[in-house]
């Protein structure tokens, strides 16, 4: 419950900031090309607060947290006074309305690479690209590369984190090839392999982007000793305490942590004998195993976790930079999530990426959930690949988009001419259904993976 009410405050924080700066730039610009900005709303439906300044500019939080608008004063939509004509939006030369429109996207750009500014001035902790192992016969087993390399670039981009090497694996969706170098756990030395991966499928839904090709990152070994456990939980009432070591379960030596788990998932109810060893000494304990509900399945559940080795030397490490250097990465990461959005939209229509992937509002509340859990920093890291992605949508030639609007004003920048009603009024139609199926499928999408 905790969780959920986290993802939903989380959504609505995202989701405002978002829609704020996006609408932001509209009005903005409206005010400065000489538009009357009559309303600025976030959210629709029932205002829940509202003000109106010296100019007449009524501002509105609104209670349904969807989206929010920018009302100009406009011909096509009310009755213009004589005296307002010259500060109506349909009035103004096609350049001042391509600037008005295209400032809510530009805008959301801004915003992506001030929210990684702000990321990198206060420094995010992250984990090097150490490969723990890979598959044999999988995709990446044909460039020999050793368990504890660490990835240095893929194609023509360096990485440095996991996070780098999962943007750059997906942009290769669709490529017969992929470039890989790396150097070894003892030298410096940079090694390289280009890999055939005409025969890669990936599905978003069953495995991750690194699965599919056969890799396991590094992580460190999972002891049998416990880092914590949980009140009220079976561990707690059996007995069980931090820092305990785990010996046997009803006289079964327990190897590894994968072993415990599986042991107590298969007993769900059933009653337990433990040998723990404690402070150098051998503790006997008995009690009952909890249980849990999975996807309709009932599974044994203890409610206690492990303790991990140590991560070795130099593998975590924090991305913290001074103003200009951040200032530099920002932009850097802005532009690559950028192009990276465009480059999968594209493979979306191609077809090389399932329209599986596309993901809706539960998808971004779960995300924001998530990283605002973690911390600011990686709130402010969800903020900006969502605002990019806000800001590239909006940029889609549908004419219920900002997109839409612009194409029409480049049509009549370059003919002379205005596109006429008529044909505006079927393609904003054409737009809205197109967009309502983009939606639909991103729903559906988000409830099968619930």
């Amino acid at each position: 419950m905790v969780s959920f009410l986290i993802s939903v405050v989380s959504f609505i924080v995202a989701l405002g900031i978002l829609v704020a700066v996006h609408e932001w730039g509209h009005f903005w610009v409206a005010r400065r090309c000489g538009v009357k900005v009559e309303r600025f709303s976030i959210g629709f439906g029932k205002a829940l607060w509202r003000r109106t300044d010296k100019l007449g500019t009524e501002y509105v939080i609104a209670a349904i947290p969807l989206g929010g608008y920018v009302k100009m004063l406009d011909e096509r939509v009310d009755q213009v006074s004589e005296q307002d004509l010259p500060y109506a939006f349909n009035r103004q030369h096609v350049l001042k309305r391509i600037a008005i429109i295209a400032a809510g996207p530009g805008v959301n750009f801004l915003f992506a690479i001030f929210a990684l500014f702000l990321m990198y001035t206060i420094g995010l902790q992250t984990i090097k690209p150490v490969v723990g192992s890979i598959q044999p016969d999988s995709i990446l087993s044909q460039s020999q590369i050793p368990n504890n390399a660490i990835l240095t670039q893929v194609g023509d981009r360096e990485v440095v984190d996991w996070e780098d090497v999962a943007y750059e694996f997906m942009s290769f969706i669709g490529h017969d090839e992929m470039l890989i170098k790396w150097t070894d756990e003892k030298s410096t030395f940079e090694r390289t392999a280009t890999i055939n991966i005409k025969q890669w499928k990936f599905d978003p839904d069953k495995t991750s982007v690194f699965a599919s090709l056969g890799l396991t990152p590094y992580r460190p070994k999972v002891l049998t000793v416990l880092g914590s456990v949980e009140d009220g939980s079976a561990a707690q009432q059996i007995g069980f305490q931090t820092n305990d070591k785990i010996v046997s379960l009803d006289g079964t030596s327990m190897q590894n942590w994968e072993q415990i788990v599986g042991y107590v998932s298969t007993r769900p109810n059933q009653p337990v004998e433990v040998e723990v060893l404690r402070n150098g000494q051998i503790v006997n304990l008995n009690g009952t195993i909890g249980s849990k509900t999975v996807e309709q399945n009932t599974k044994g559940y203890m409610g206690f976790t492990p303790t991990l080795e140590p991560w070795p030397e130099g593998v975590v490490f924090v991305h913290q930079y001074g103003l200009g250097k951040a200032f530099s990465k920002a932009m850097d990461k802005t532009w690559r999530l950028m192009t990276l959005s465009i480059e999968m939209l594209g493979k979306l229509i191609t077809g090389d990426v399932s329209v599986k992937n596309l993901s809706g509002p539960i998808a971004i509340a779960q995300g924001a959930g998530m990283s605002a859990s973690l911390g600011l920093v990686y709130f402010l890291g969800f903020l900006a690949l969502i605002s990019v992605n806000l800001g590239i949508i909006n940029l889609l030639p549908l004419p219920v988009l900002d997109g839409g609007h612009l194409l029409y004003y480049f049509i009549e920048l370059v003919s002379g001419r205005p596109v006429p009603e008529s044909v505006q009024e079927v393609g904003f139609k054409i737009g809205g259904v197109l967009l309502l199926l983009l939606m639909s499928i991103a729903i559906v999408n988000d409830i099968a993976r619930l």
